[in-house]
């Protein structure tokens, strides 16, 4: 019996050694970035990238290791941190602004993910010592994220959990999952060092990574906190108000009328929102777009360490290159 297992401990660390050439292990560092409801340019929400603002860019850091299956399958995983922000006050949309809600939210992503290689050099330059070389990938896999929004009032001060407060009276979970897509590249150095870039779009299930999806909600009667949240229309910026409604401001200040009276900004610009009795739902409480998920991107370089720089093949065939005879066929001199 303990025959039997030593043996079968050997098989199985002979088989680690063999496979151990396959192996990087390697850290992000760059870049995530929103495209949901908040934000934006002039236009509505917009999908993909035509709907971001690289201003609002923050970090994206993390770890990963990678198992090379064969020359064009490898297969990664690893664990993001990254933060997403977005405000309306930053928009060149009139509803947006009106709107004026803010948010930011801290995530941790554990993704699993098989790379297809579309272009690989062995050998750079072609001299032979296979000491450099290159890789081209592409990938989609599978991404589970936890999420936490928080926002503040009318950008100010601290910042507030959203999540359990229910700003459109639903009930969402802080855990989501995600599709990872995406295209990278790596330069091997020395047959040790790894140096990238990994740019990847995350399509999500949720459309509450930002908070808002749906119609406002009356929130009267409930506590402060969640009303001054759900609803910020009411704190704009006077700066703001005046670029918002430039007809009734002049130089920043508002114009009175004949008799005196100052006209206020028009509801009209506050993102489908109309005040009405009890604030009844659909269209004329427009909050977010439902009709589409949150969504965000990373942009990391990358840096891996190769566990073991050669392949079965690179011994069999280039093993002379450090220095080692190749040993050919034996043959009987004849006489």
């Amino acid at each position: 019996m303990k025959k039997s297992l030593l043996a079968l401990l050997v098989v199985v660390l002979a088989s680690q050694a063999k496979a151990q050439y396959a192996w990087d292990i390697g850290v992000h560092l760059g870049g995530a970035n929103y495209l949901g409801e908040m934000g934006g340019k002039e236009k509505t929400r917009r999908d993909f990238i035509w709907d971001m603002k690289l201003g609002q860019t923050r970090w994206s850091v993390g770890v990963f290791g990678r198992r090379k299956l064969n020359r064009s399958f490898s297969v990664s995983a690893g664990l993001l941190y990254l933060r997403l922000q977005g405000a309306d006050a930053l928009s060149t949309n009139r509803e947006r602004v009106g709107r004026n809600l803010n948010f930011r939210n801290d995530m941790f992503e554990l993704y699993l993910r098989p790379e297809f290689t579309v272009f690989q050099d062995n050998d750079i330059g072609g001299k032979g010592r296979y000491r450099t070389d290159f890789r081209l990938f592409i990938y989609a896999g599978a991404a589970l994220f936890y999420h936490n929004p928080k926002a503040q009032i009318n950008r100010q001060g601290a910042f507030y959990a959203l999540q359990p407060l229910e700003t459109e009276g639903v009930s969402y979970s802080k855990f989501g999952f995600a599709v990872p897509v995406g295209l990278g590249m790596h330069i091997t150095k020395k047959r040790r060092h790894r140096f990238g870039f990994d740019f990847g779009w995350r399509t999500t299930f949720t459309d509450y990574l930002d908070d808002a999806s749906t119609v406002y909600v009356d929130h009267r009667g409930s506590d402060p906190l969640t009303q001054a949240l759900a609803d910020q229309h009411q704190y704009f910026y006077p700066s703001t108000e005046a670029w918002l409604d430039p007809v009734h401001y002049q130089n920043g200040m508002p114009v009175e009328t004949a008799n005196g009276e100052i006209i206020q900004t028009p509801d009209k610009y506050q993102y489908g929102y109309w005040e009405t009795d009890g604030l009844s739902k659909k269209s004329e409480n427009k909050r977010g777009d439902p009709t589409h998920n949150d969504s965000y991107l990373t942009m990391t370089l990358t840096y891996s360490y190769v566990l073991k720089g050669q392949s079965n093949f690179y011994r069999q065939r280039y093993s002379w290159i450090r220095g080692k005879k190749r040993i050919g066929r034996k043959s009987r001199a004849k006489f």
